[in-house]
């Protein structure tokens, strides 16, 4: 009787104790996942409707039915997708501590990328990257790069109005140049210079690598072991086939800087920069390997994006010749005929400066970018995000928002002028230099509005590109007539004005020939 009585209280316990654990689990769950189209099958989610050459489209259609916070599994991994820069700036702006990591991108860590800043997920070696850069590149360190940055645009002005070969490859070599003589002093003197084919390499593997935590190997990691010929190892096999010329990329200009200066011929840059402020005769291991790595993202991060900006100037200067006008008019006025800009024209150049600003919204360089990841559960507007979800701002859909943007889809620098001077005093638009990141650890309040964003901290990159931007549009503006190229007959040649996708975009013309 006694054992009868003691089992059924153990029973009823237990049975209470798996009440409470499903309340517990249910009341926590009781948040529903965000909107999202129906699930193509169990085990693979929405794999085979997502394209991944080209998922933006999607994605914001997907908005439009759904929300700005979209909800796709592949293979069992979440994704979010936020369509609207007020979901982002909530999201990896406010909740930064949570949102600040980075998926596992096997791919690019089989290549070697892993070191890269971009890629690291938040942690110790994240913040250490991040100093060097907020240290280096501030608005007053960056001043000591402009005469390259001035001497590489001069070089492009007269390459292009000599006609010194194809456009394109002259604002790629720019893009290189000025990125190599800040990190490592070097300066290109030719289209052969060894520098030119390292980096050429490493953006040919970066291009080949497919999306960030969107290939096979990084839902199966298992995959990387398998030969070559096994099914699904195709990015595996990109991998290996071009870690060398990451590698060699990383660590080939860092060896060259050592030998310069123990020669005593090193010019001054990045790297003799780093190395004098470390003050120490002999560095370990790893902190050659922090200025090497962050030596390297300063082109294989900034080279891509800013030839691709570049060339949407001279495609959107071709497609609205009256922004060329407008820009070359101010030039004139300001500079004058004697000398060509400097940056000291910078803040007596408000047209200008809209221009830059209109190439970051215009077709932004990274439509989704890398994405973030999530380090534990979070609930936004009665939604639950998963703790591992990969979350991707459609920074493409912001660009195109109609209700901060009077046609979108229109170059016209002239909507950030204010009303006063002929404008429509529209934002900025902040979201091409990324979120959240940038502002992890900080131990004020962040002033934070939509769009047009008050950061107490910014991308630390960003006063070196805009600089590097602006350097290039006001001497072409200065110096070109940008004009449409003619076919045999005499006929102009509109360029189609079309965009290939990918982690990073390509101008999908080659017709930017005749200044």
């Amino acid at each position: 009787m006694g054992d009868s009585i003691i089992g059924r209280c153990a029973f009823l316990g237990a049975l209470c104790c798996a009440i409470a654990g499903i309340h517990f689990v249910s009341k926590k769950r009781s948040h529903p996942l965000p909107p999202g189209p129906p699930a193509g099958s169990m085990l693979l989610g929405h794999y085979g409707q997502m394209p991944w050459g080209s998922p933006v489209t999607v994605f914001r259609e997907w908005a439009k039915k759904y929300g700005d916070v979209v909800y796709v599994r592949y293979f069992g991994q979440p994704y979010i997708v936020l369509d609207s820069a007020e979901a982002a700036t909530e999201l990896l702006e406010k909740q930064s501590a949570i949102f600040s990591s980075r998926p596992n991108t096997m791919v690019y860590k089989l290549m070697g990328w892993d070191p890269d800043v971009v890629f690291l997920p938040y942690g110790p070696q994240f913040r250490k990257q991040r100093k060097i850069f907020q240290t280096s590149f501030s608005p007053q360190a960056c001043v000591e790069f402009q005469p390259i940055q001035l001497q590489n645009a001069h070089i492009l002005a007269h390459g292009l109005m000599e006609n010194q070969g194809d456009p394109v490859q002259l604002l790629n070599r720019f893009t290189i140049a000025a990125a190599i003589g800040i990190a490592y002093g070097h300066q290109i003197m030719s289209a052969d210079d060894e520098y030119i084919k390292i980096i050429q390499d490493s953006a040919t593997a970066l291009s080949h690598g497919g999306m960030p935590a969107g290939t096979l190997v990084d839902y199966f990691p298992v995959l990387q072991y398998f030969p070559s010929w096994f099914p699904g190892t195709h990015y595996v096999n990109v991998a290996r086939e071009w870690k060398w010329a990451v590698r060699k990329m990383i660590e080939w200009p860092y060896e060259v800087v050592l030998k310069n200066i123990a020669a005593g011929s090193a010019r001054p840059c990045f790297v003799v920069n780093q190395l004098e402020a470390a003050c120490k005769e002999v560095l370990t291991s790893d902190e050659h390997e922090d200025i090497r790595t962050a030596a390297a993202v300063i082109y294989s991060a900034g080279s891509d994006t800013i030839s691709f900006t570049l060339q949407k100037f001279f495609l959107a200067m071709l497609l609205y010749p009256e922004a060329q006008k407008k820009g070359q008019d101010e030039v004139d006025q300001v500079v004058g005929a004697d000398r060509l800009p400097s940056f000291e024209d910078r803040d007596s150049l408000p047209f200008v400066n809209c221009i830059i600003q209109e190439l970051l919204r215009w077709h932004p360089v990274a439509p989704l970018a890398v994405p973030h990841c999530s380090t534990e559960e979070y609930v936004y507007k009665g939604m639950r995000i998963p703790k591992g979800s990969y979350v991707f701002p459609n920074t493409e859909s912001m660009s195109l928002d109609d209700t901060v943007y009077k046609n979108p889809f229109e170059f016209d620098p002239s909507r950030f002028l204010p009303p006063s001077e002929g404008g429509r005093g529209e934002p900025q638009f902040e979201p091409a230099f990324g979120f959240g990141r940038r502002l992890v650890g900080s131990t004020f309040a962040r002033s934070v509005t939509v769009l047009h964003t008050n950061f107490q901290r910014v991308c630390p990159g960003k006063h070196l590109a805009l600089a590097t931007l602006w350097a290039v549009v006001s001497t072409a503006l200065a110096t070109l007539q940008i004009e449409k190229a003619r076919d045999e007959t005499g006929r102009e040649i509109t360029p189609s004005g079309e965009f290939n996708i990918g982690f990073t975009r390509y101008v999908a013309t080659g017709k930017l020939r005749s200044y």
